[in-house]
């Protein structure tokens, strides 16, 4: 009884996670600048786990509890949509982190492997941003037309394809991976002290 009262969410939980939300979409935002030039924007969500992996790694060391992550990682989404985008971001970070959530659980959420496997696939979502160009196309080119320069949707039409696609999202994860590696490497002592091995 003891440990289901230790494993629930309490106040503090929820102010990190607000907290490393916060960091997450100022970090995210910054990344992604590079979207600026189209072909760039294809390796953003590379880039966004290799510099934000360490970020989801600590926060999995600070909060090891049931539905801690997928709380944070619907946060960006959700913003995202209320600022404009579609709801294609939303309902496809809500299957990548419900993915990531379950990976975490199968470890009991203690597994450092998994862990890292969980912030691998928890990258994933930040491709949805891209996307939005397949599955939502003409409410994508409204809203990239009403934000960015002229011709920018054009450029990112020609690039972006389900094959190219698949390698953003292969990308993703591997750049996902590495950032875990990385915040693996650079967290050690807060792995250890949450008791995750």
């Amino acid at each position: 009884m003891t440990n289901i009262q230790e494993r629930k969410l309490k106040v503090k939980d929820l102010i990190l996670i607000g907290v490393f939300a916060i960091i997450y979409f100022i970090v995210m935002f910054a990344v992604g600048m590079m979207g600026m030039v189209p072909i760039l924007f294809l390796i953003y969500p590379t880039v966004l786990g290799i510099v934000a992996g360490t970020i989801i790694m600590l926060f999995e060391a600070k909060v090891p509890k049931p539905w801690a992550l997928f709380i944070l990682g619907m946060i960006a989404p959700l913003c995202m949509f209320f600022m404009g985008h579609t709801y294609v971001i939303p309902l496809g970070a809500l299957v990548v982190m419900l993915i990531a959530e379950f990976i975490r659980r199968s470890g009991g959420y203690r597994s450092l492997k998994k862990d890292m496997m969980a912030c691998a696939v928890f990258n994933i979502w930040i491709c949805f941003s891209l996307m939005q160009m397949l599955l939502m196309h003409e409410a994508y080119r409204e809203m990239t037309e009403s934000m960015m320069p002229g011709g920018y949707f054009d450029a990112l039409e020609k690039l972006i394809s389900w094959p190219s696609m698949l390698l953003v999202i292969l990308g993703a994860l591997v750049g996902g991976y590495m950032g875990a590696i990385i915040g693996k490497k650079l967290l050690k002592k807060h792995f250890e002290k949450a008791g995750i091995a």
